[in-house]
C-alpha cells in the first residue's frame, strides 16, 4: 500500500542528498509521468539507474515516516511503496535541484557510466555466484563510488588527484591514502556518510566506507568480515571488469585487482581461467 507524501516531506527527505541526477535520466522521468498511465516499472528502471535519485527514494522509504521492519535496498520495492505521485513529486523536487554547468556534466558522466556500469555487472556476478545479496549488490554497485561527485564539487582537481590514486595504487598504497594526503579525506568516507543520510541499511555504507580496502578485509581470515567480504567481491570483480581504472582513473593498467584480484577470486571460488570467461561473457553482453 502506497503512501502519498507531503511536498514538505519530501523536501525533508532531500536535505544532504547533493549527487547530482543525470539530465538524460530526468527528462526520460519527466517522458514518462506525463504519460496517462505512468508505468511504475519503467520508472523503478529509470531511477536505478541514477545514485542521486535512488539514494533519495531509498532514503524516503527507511525513514520513520514507514516504519518498515528492515531498510530496504531495492529500487523497485520502494517505488512500488511509494506509489507513482510521490515518485514523480520527489523526482521533480530533484529536478529543481540539480541545476549543474555543462563542465560539470561532462565531467559527471565518467562517474555516472561507471556507476550503472558496475550496478549491472554487480548484479550479473552476484546471480552467477549464487550470492544471497543480490539486491543489495546492485545497490552497491550504484552507489559506491557516490563520494566522487562530491569531492568533485568540494575539490576543483580532484579528478587529477583520483587519477594519480588509481596510478599509484599498490599493496603499501590504496586509492584513498593518495586522496587523504591531498584532502585529508577521501570518496569512500563521503560515501560512508552519504549513503548513511539516505538511510541505507548499515552494511551496506559500511562496504561502500570500506571499497577501496579490499586487501585488508580479504586477507582476515576471521568469520568478522564474511558479510563485507560477499559484498565486496561482487564489487571488486565488477569494478575490474568494468575497467573503473581507465573510466576514473584514466589508467591502462588495474593496481588495485593486481593486488586484491587472487584473494577475491579465491574468497568467491573462482578459479583466474574462470573468471576470464566470465569476464568476456559479459563484457560482450554490455557491449564493451
Amino acid at each position: 500500500m502506497s503512501q502519498e507524501l507531503t511536498p514538505e516531506q519530501i523536501q525533508q527527505a532531500l536535505q544532504g542528498i547533493t549527487v547530482p541526477a543525470q539530465p538524460q535520466i530526468l527528462v526520460d522521468l519527466q517522458m514518462e509521468q506525463y504519460m496517462p498511465d505512468p508505468d511504475l516499472g519503467v520508472i523503478a528502471k529509470l531511477i536505478s539507474q541514477d545514485p542521486g535519485l535512488s539514494g533519495a527514494l531509498l532514503k524516503i522509504v527507511n525513514s520513520a515516516h514507514f516504519g518498515l521492519s528492515n531498510k530496504i535496498a531495492s529500487i523497485e520495492k520502494a517505488v512500488n511503496l511509494l506509489g507513482s505521485r510521490t515518485v514523480i513529486n520527489l523526482i521533480n523536487a530533484q529536478s529543481i535541484k540539480g541545476e549543474m554547468s555543462d563542465e560539470t556534466i561532462v565531467t559527471l558522466n565518467r562517474f555516472w557510466d561507471t556507476a550503472q556500469d558496475v550496478a549491472m555487472t554487480s548484479l550479473t556476478l552476484a546471480k552467477r555466484i549464487g550470492s544471497q545479496t543480490v539486491d543489495e549488490s546492485y545497490a552497491l554497485g550504484l552507489f559506491h563510488d557516490c563520494g566522487v561527485p562530491l569531492m568533485l564539487k568540494r575539490f576543483p582537481d580532484y579528478m587529477q588527484v583520483l587519477e594519480n590514486a588509481y596510478a599509484n595504487a599498490s599493496a603499501e598504497c590504496r586509492v584513498v591514502d593518495t586522496e587523504n594526503a591531498a584532502f585529508d579525506t577521501n570518496h569512500s568516507v563521503v560515501g560512508y556518510y552519504t549513503a548513511k543520510s539516505w538511510r541505507l541499511p548499515e552494511h551496506l555504507c559500511s562496504a561502500i566506507a570500506n571499497h577501496h580496502n579490499a586487501l585488508a578485509i580479504f586477507q582476515d581470515e576471521s568469520n568478522s568480515n564474511t558479510p563485507l567480504k560477499n559484498l565486496l567481491g561482487p564489487l571488486k570483480m565488477a569494478e575490474h571488469i568494468c575497467q573503473s581504472f581507465q573510466v576514473l582513473g584514466n589508467q591502462d593498467v588495474d593496481h588495485e585487482w593486481d593486488v586484491v584480484g587472487p584473494l577475491v577470486l579465491d574468497y568467491v571460488g573462482l578459479s583466474e581461467y574462470d573468471f576470464e570467461y566470465l569476464k568476456e561473457s559479459i563484457r560482450e553482453l554490455s557491449g564493451h
